[in-house]
């Protein structure tokens, strides 16, 4: 089945671009020209991936990439014009899973939301292996990618529920910023290790009674994060 991409932004020839480039790929590939719209079809839609602009009409795309988060953990990729790193961080702050800096080469573009996709998909298919895992209050649903917290669902994002499956599967192996950062973004993602230190903040804001003291996901200083 072709995998389907939400294209966000407000610059119509660039958003041509993508999707004639992505359409020869063989990829369905929707488009999008403010934050409203984006917001729109996200919810009527399931997309494999969503590549969504910062400097959007009506809603930014942080703020969309944030509303998403609340009803969807697809994989979405940030482009922003600017290349502070505080941009790109705020970007993953608010669920992003990656981000690409303008100007892009249209090639690195396929590349990342080709990766993106790819990594997903063997999760899916080894979730069918083992579908719920179960540890203290948490359980975990690996083939619909569904969290809950004595039996209330909580919302994670794509590489939230990674990072979670990952440590859960393998309870007290204590891994690395280093180690997490290449099993789950990839050997070719060209962050760093902030970037995992911003997704396990915010998965212990989501799952944690009180995330500054972390029952589930700890931290083995100067060494790395575990699940106790």
């Amino acid at each position: 089945m072709a995998k389907r991409v939400l294209v966000v932004d407000d610059e119509k020839l660039i958003v041509k671009g993508i999707r004639f480039s992505l359409e020869q790929d063989g990829m369905d590939v929707d488009c999008a020209y403010d934050g409203e719209e984006a917001l729109k079809l996200a919810k009527e839609h399931t997309y494999d991936a969503i590549l969504l602009d910062i400097m959007l009409p009506k809603i930014n795309g942080f703020e969309v990439c944030q509303q998403i988060r609340d009803f969807s953990g697809v994989p979405i990729v940030m482009l922003t014009a600017k290349g502070d790193d505080m941009d790109k961080i705020l970007g993953l702050e608010y669920g992003a899973d990656d981000y690409i800096t303008k100007p892009f080469n249209i090639l690195e573009v396929k590349a990342r939301l080709k990766a993106i996709m790819r990594r997903m998909v063997p999760k899916e298919k080894s979730a069918k292996q083992t579908t719920i895992l179960e540890n203290g209050d948490i359980r975990l649903d690996c083939e619909s990618r569904r969290t809950y917290i004595k039996d209330k669902e909580i919302n994670l994002t794509a590489k939230e529920f990674e990072v979670l499956e990952l440590l859960v599967v393998n309870p007290n192996k204590v891994y690395s910023r280093e180690n997490l950062l290449k099993m789950i973004w990839g050997s070719d993602y060209p962050g760093d290790v902030r970037t995992v230190d911003v997704h396990v903040r915010r998965l212990r804001e989501k799952i944690e009674e009180n995330p500054s003291d972390p029952r589930y996901v700890r931290t083995k200083w100067g060494v790395g994060y575990y699940f106790a």
